[in-house]
């Protein structure tokens, strides 16, 4: 065993639905703490996982782990950039073309609305 290998850690991940179950080392996570999990894998490295505990929320983990934090993602600026680049009289011109554009009150900022989710989307 080389020193890279004394800092795994057992984890167990049981998903059914929307629910999951983890353990590390044999110890469960409190679920309430999380608000959700990645795995990633990379040939010829160990799996890793990444926890994202909820805001304020407790947990408790006993033992040696390797942390690391990172900054939640702002989406406002790349949202800005998406945006600017949005022409105005192709997006009404779209908008109003759809087949689920509605007669009520702010169907078209709705079908507008949902026109930007698909672009964003590559749709």
């Amino acid at each position: 065993m080389n020193d890279h290998d004394q800092n795994l850690h057992s984890v167990r991940i049981t998903a059914r639905g929307p629910k999951a179950a983890i353990e590390i080392d044999g110890q469960r996570v409190n679920p309430g703490a999380l608000n959700g999990y990645t795995i990633s894998h990379h040939e010829g490295e160990p799996a890793q996982v990444v926890l994202y505990s909820r805001d304020h929320a407790e947990a408790a983990f006993e033992g040696l782990a390797r942390v690391a934090v990172a900054d939640v993602l702002n989406p406002g600026p790349a949202a800005a950039v998406f945006l600017s680049a949005i022409d105005a009289e192709e997006l009404e011109r779209t908008a109003l073309a759809r087949t689920d554009l509605g007669t009520g009150p702010h169907s078209l900022t709705q079908a507008m609305l949902t026109q930007l989710t698909e672009w964003a989307r590559g749709v």
